[in-house]
């Protein structure tokens, strides 16, 4: 039966040659062949359509690939930056926990969702200036942000490009803060030949189609922590007490042996509840995928890197109008995209480049949501800003991305560049 499956796959799903001009080239997307399709046959045959053996399998595989003890996964990558961040202020924490009103250092640059948890948690984000040519978050401004009141940092490794570890980790051991590493766009970088996302206390991962592997919709937290993957783990189901898997119960072998906060003695253990939670679990067929998605990953991240490489030697000749980026010192990024900011004094402007690439059927991305700041939502919002967002502006005006995911070939690779160089060059 699955090799009909295989067969179904090598003909429905059969990529279309590329030709260039008539064929889009786009800046992300599922990469897949007949395993992943198989897979997820099979775990629609279980019809276990919760989390299962799937999950379980995919956990473990996480683990090992993070090299933590500790890894959830969870129903996007959104919501993994909810779950770690809710969890630094979970009062199961103890003295340990963030209370209202303590400040977490974030990026003035960036997605939505690595600062919308602080906001949710009626914490105060801190934001500092994001750095060009590597987009991220300026490490050297961060202990200038440091008040008695910020207990956290909270930032992410854009576009694939890891953040200044050294002066993150050092600066939280010295004032004793705890560091979420937002890993969504980074999946397989390292710096100092360590992957990234293992630094800190809690780490987080996207499995949207656009990231490095998928499995549809999806993410994943983890951690070191014993007690902050309880907390996680609490938050993810629910916000019970219990950590049964689905199906399974008296794990604990104390059901109904058990007096918590001022519920009746050997109330069901099923339904007691130690955590404000939600039911973020993802199912076993979303799990499948993942899992055979994990054989093409060293793949995928080695192209993303090749194809980065191609273009950034393509591009080079055009540096007099363009920013190209740069690699955080001591790191190997995974590519998620490649970014690049329109030089000041340039005879064209950002959108008339991505105007002409998109003519081109080039897909372009601005830097998620510029500087934050200044997006609709934040109007009134509690915030503290640290020095000047002078950078955090300019990625807003001037900067966008184009792709290097593993669906694209040498051809597309070529047909970008050709497309900038016709631009450039051109009397503007």
């Amino acid at each position: 039966m699955f090799s009909l499956v295989a067969e179904y796959t090598a003909i429905a799903h059969a990529p279309a040659p590329f030709v260039p001009g008539k064929t889009p080239v786009p800046v992300s997307g599922k990469v897949y062949d007949a395993t992943d399709v198989t897979s997820l046959v099979e775990s629609a045959l279980d019809f276990w359509l919760t989390t299962g053996r799937f999950n379980s399998a995919f956990e473990q595989r996480l683990r090992q690939f993070m090299g933590v003890r500790h890894a959830l996964t969870c129903n996007s990558g959104s919501s993994a930056n909810l779950l770690a961040v809710s969890t630094l202020a979970n009062p199961l924490l103890g003295k340990r926990a963030l209370q209202p009103g303590d400040e977490v250092i974030t990026c003035a640059a960036g997605f939505p969702t690595t600062v919308n948890p602080i906001l949710q948690n009626n914490l105060l984000p801190v934001f500092v200036d994001v750095d060009i040519p590597t987009y991220n978050i300026r490490a050297d401004l961060i202990e200038a942000a440091i008040t008695p009141r910020t207990r956290a940092i909270a930032v992410a490794h854009t576009l694939g490009n890891p953040f200044d570890l050294d002066t993150v980790m050092e600066l939280a051991r010295k004032h004793d803060l705890f560091v979420v590493e937002d890993t969504c766009d980074a999946l397989g970088a390292t710096y100092r030949d360590k992957i990234v996302g293992s630094f800190g206390d809690i780490g987080t991962l996207s499995f949207y189609p656009a990231h490095h592997m998928t499995m549809g919709e999806g993410g994943a937290v983890f951690t070191n922590d014993s007690k902050l993957k309880r907390v996680l783990e609490s938050m993810r189901d629910w916000g019970r007490d219990c950590w049964c898997d689905p199906g399974r119960d008296n794990s604990c072998k104390r059901r109904f042996e058990q007096q918590l906060g001022t519920l009746p003695f050997g109330y069901d253990h099923k339904y007691t509840y130690s955590s404000i939670g939600y039911n973020l679990k993802i199912t076993d067929m979303q799990a499948a995928v993942g899992l055979a998605q994990f054989d093409h990953l060293e793949n995928f991240i080695a192209a993303r890197r090749r194809n980065f490489e191609q273009l950034l030697s393509l591009l080079k000749p055009l540096e007099e109008f363009l920013i190209l980026p740069q690699a955080t010192p001591h790191s190997n990024p995974s590519w998620f995209g490649f970014p690049l900011t329109v030089r000041p004094g340039a005879p064209f402007t950002r959108d008339a480049l991505v105007k002409h690439l998109n003519e081109c059927l080039i897909a372009t991305r601005f830097l998620f949501g510029g500087n934050l700041l200044r997006q609709p939502y934040m109007r009134e919002r509690p915030h503290r800003v640290v020095g000047t967002l002078d950078n955090a502006d300019q990625v807003m005006n001037a900067t966008f991305w184009v792709g290097v995911f593993p669906g694209l070939s040498e051809a597309h690779i070529a047909y970008m560049a050709e497309e900038f160089h016709n631009f450039c060059k051109k009397p503007h």
